[in-house]
């Protein structure tokens, strides 16, 4: 569509006088955004279309990923670069009057995800298009995002985060597409020569109604789709026109409880209702997405329903979509008619599963009785799976009921999903080698000794295009400059910028980006924090999750106690630090709050303490989110990657950052282990307790969070500081974090870890003395940081998973 720049001037003009009736003059730069947005859709709707029917044409094996997150960010610098269009359309608009950058910045985040899970999910969509491989998204439409996070006198209060209050430029409806999901009602059994019928009555129906959202493949023609479900009502308004009032308002809470399943995501799981709206999401999203892919397969591909693992692969992001499992049985029995045996042949062929987490309680589980109520057949199928299941159980270890009944998929009356998923897939992966083996030798050990054949890591990874390419231009271009552009489309070429980890010239080259990215975020925390801040100081950044096992909780007790030795000495020679915060704390997760408060009340005394002047800063960025991402992460200096030990089942921040050059202050946890393998221990800042260490003390109970606290001055006037007058909000604000570590005896293990984490800090500030040293180290980590891109990780899961292969072109 646009080969020229008169071309796209002329289209823009056309396009902004007959949807918005102006000229370029009267033009907004809102009005600006949405008509290149969609220019730019429909430029690549060709591909779109062609990319389908080729993937028909061809009956290739397509991947269909099921995730209750998608956090894409911002897709118009992404869609444009991606499309190759960026020089036409950043001259084009220059020449209209018209700023690229200003034009980025009208885009809203799209409220699809929370945190590293959606993230995953955006970067492997992006891999999955670039490599040419047939894979789509399947997620939820939600009209409200997570939250809008407000910070209020320290406090976090949260505010409806309406993304789709204006038109979502890159979506297109598809209403004859729609499929009707069915809830409660109850299942009637009939013979039918000699065959058991089932049949669902008296049930609600849900219309899902599909909207899709083009993937662009990096300058290559394939253009994949992410479907999004949006919840709306099948009974017809007009049936509802009555002199009866009651009737009326009943109408409009239907309405209105149809319309929440796709309300917003995560809802508050704390109470019955909010249980039953989260169920809803999970089994509208798997119905819908099911039924419209054997649609498709049974309509261009073949009516041979046997030849669905040959040319479906589906899989499951973490535990919140397993409910496709039964729900694939439920179609292949009740609808296609199959046996058992073979519906289970077919389901076990197509399905596999990721898991994200070592964490119990993020293990998810159902109440029986409401998964009877709410989907009456599906239980019956996850009943008879279990019933199967543990008879091979039983076969496997004779009389061995603890065993049984521990790896049973339903037990003291709820649906283990995790279990669940395993039983029912080929194939469940980790997502980092120690968190893989996490889950084979404790978490999952048992059915790793069932089916270790099953088992398998995919260490994750992150678009390089996205996290260097296009929010680091400065160093992207410097990296092109000197190595040349194949590590765009072969992220591992980035090693060959070892040979200038100690070059000067081009250290310092990369210095002067990192200062301009720095002076850059200087800016912007000046205007919404109202800060100012030392751009010579290192940039010392968590940005992620607010939760206790990421141990926000160190990093401010450090703070609180580095503030203490400036106190003492205000003239000590340290090198200046800006600790950089950010993220969200779930709204019902009362703790992670309070450490939310605590920050941002250590940055108020701290940054109005004149003792301390500029070597001392702290920062807590408001309403953390992909775009902020974008500008954070190019400053960093240090990556603080801190979680306790055999608790972060990946990380994919730690991967960004060391992409941007930050160097990682982490535990041995997670990806860590891996950078660290790659970069080398003199390139990485490692501390704390090990993994098995860890184990070992939640095991033997033999860890005293209270001795350390007797015996460390420095933890114990960090700790006394919490009880004390001088920090806002006096001692009764954080009693709860005082308690929860020294009565609760400190879960995750700070002040174990704090002697180490202190030290780390001092070689931090030694080291960054040294700037040669520094840089040496930084660009170390940018060149292997290649490895960790998601095309490595989408190029293994394809080949080892999927069976997938990429178009011919």
């Amino acid at each position: 569509m646009f080969i020229s720049k008169n071309e796209f001037k002329q289209a823009f003009k056309c396009r902004l006088e007959t949807k918005f009736g102006k000229t370029i003059n009267e033009a907004t730069i809102n009005d600006v955004y949405k008509t290149l947005g969609q220019l730019v859709r429909e430029h690549v709707s060709k591909n779109w279309i062609d990319t389908t029917h080729y993937y028909q044409e061809n009956k290739e094996k397509q991947v269909y990923y099921f995730s209750m997150e998608f956090l894409m960010g911002r897709l118009m610098q992404t869609n444009i670069d991606n499309a190759g269009l960026t020089n036409i359309i950043k001259e084009s608009l220059e020449e209209l009057g018209f700023n690229l950058d200003e034009v980025f910045e009208q885009e809203h985040d799209a409220g699809l995800g929370n945190g590293g899970l959606g993230r995953l999910a955006a970067c492997f969509l992006d891999s999955l298009a670039s490599l040419n491989l047939p894979g789509h998204g399947c997620g939820i439409r939600y009209k409200y995002g997570l939250f809008e996070q407000k910070i209020i006198n320290g406090y976090q209060a949260e505010l409806p985060d309406y993304w789709l209050q204006e038109d979502y430029v890159w979506e297109v409806r598809r209403p004859d597409r729609s499929m009707e999901v069915k809830f409660g009602g109850y299942v009637e059994m009939k013979e039918v020569d000699h065959k058991l019928e089932f049949i669902q009555k008296n049930y609600d129906t849900v219309l899902a109604v599909p909207y899709d959202v083009p993937v662009v493949g990096y300058q290559n023609p394939t253009v994949n789709t992410l479907r999004l479900w949006s919840a709306e009502s099948t009974k017809n308004d007009f049936n509802f026109f009555t002199s009866n009032r009651s009737d009326y308002y009943h109408f409009l809470d239907y309405k209105r409880s149809i319309e929440d399943i796709s309300g917003f995501l995560y809802p508050d799981d704390s109470t019955y209702d909010g249980k039953i709206l989260r169920l809803k999401q999970q089994y509208f999203l798997v119905s819908a997405g099911m039924q419209s892919i054997l649609k498709q397969f049974k309509g261009k591909y073949t009516e041979n329903i046997f030849d669905i693992p040959e040319k479906i692969a589906i899989h499951i992001n973490d535990t919140h979509p397993v409910l496709i499992i039964p729900e694939l049985m439920r179609i292949l029995l009740d609808e296609e008619g199959l046996s058992w045996e073979e519906a289970w042949d077919i389901t076990q062929r197509t399905i596999s599963f990721t898991n994200h987490t070592t964490l119990s309680e993020a293990l998810e589980k159902w109440p029986l009785e409401m998964v009877k109520q709410l989907l009456p057949r599906i239980y019956m199928i996850i009943e008879e799976i279990n019933e199967r299941y543990c008879r091979e159980l039983w076969n496997q270890y004779p009389y061995e009921w603890d065993r049984i009944s521990k790896m049973a998929i339903i037990g003291n009356n709820e649906i283990r999903m995790a279990h669940l998923a395993i039983v029912a897939s080929y194939s469940v992966n980790g997502v980092a080698k120690i968190h893989t083996e996490i889950l084979k030798k404790k978490e999952m050990k048992d059915f790793y000794h069932l089916y270790p054949h099953k088992f398998n890591n995919k260490t994750n990874g992150i678009t390089h295009r996205r996290w260097l390419l296009n929010i680091n231009p400065e160093l992207a271009s410097l990296i092109t400059e000197t190595i040349g552009s194949r590590w765009i489309a072969h992220p591992k070429e980035l090693t060959s910028l070892i040979k200038y980890a100690k070059d000067l010239g081009f250290q310092e080259r990369v210095a002067q980006v990192k200062r301009n990215n720095k002076e850059k975020l200087a800016k912007i925390i000046k205007e919404k924090n109202n800060i100012s801040i030392n751009v010579d100081s290192i940039f010392d950044v968590q940005v992620k999750r607010l939760h206790a096992y990421k141990r926000q909780l160190l990093n401010i007790f450090h703070v609180i106690h580095l503030y203490h030795v400036l106190c003492e000495n205000p003239n000590l020679d340290v090198t200046p630090r800006t600790f950089i915060f950010g993220g969200k704390a779930a709204p019902g997760y009362h703790f992670a709050k309070k450490i939310i408060k605590l920050i941002n009340s250590v940055a108020t005394v701290v940054n109005n303490d004149t003792r301390v002047q500029d070597k001392l800063k702290v920062v807590f960025i408001e309403n953390y989110s992909v775009s902020m991402a974008e500008k954070i992460m190019p400053a960093a200096d240090v990556s603080e990657q801190i979680s306790t030990a055999s608790k972060e089942a990946s990380g994919t921040g730690n991967m960004k950052f060391m992409m941007n050059g930050a160097i990682t202050l982490g535990t041995l946890d997670g990806a860590n282990i891996e950078i660290n393998d790659f970069v080398g221990k003199d390139n990485i800042f490692i501390f704390g307790l090990k993994a098995d260490e860890v184990l070992q003390l939640y095991t033997q109970n033999s860890y005293k969070a209270r001795d350390i606290y007797n015996n460390d001055y420095r933890v114990k006037n960090v700790l006394d500081e919490l009880m004390s007058h001088k920090l806002p909000g006096g001692e009764s604000e954080f009693r709860d974090i005082y308690y929860s570590i020294l009565t609760n005896n400190d879960e995750y293990f700070v002040l174990k870890d704090f002697d180490s984490y202190a030290e780390a800090h001092e070689l931090i500030d030694q080291t960054y003395r040294d700037q040669q040293k520094w840089l040496s180290m930084s660009i170390t980590n940018i060149a292997h940081s290649g490895k960790f891109s998601s095309d490595r990780t989408i190029q293994e899961y394809a080949t080892d998973i999927w069976g997938i292969r990429p178009r011919l072109l």
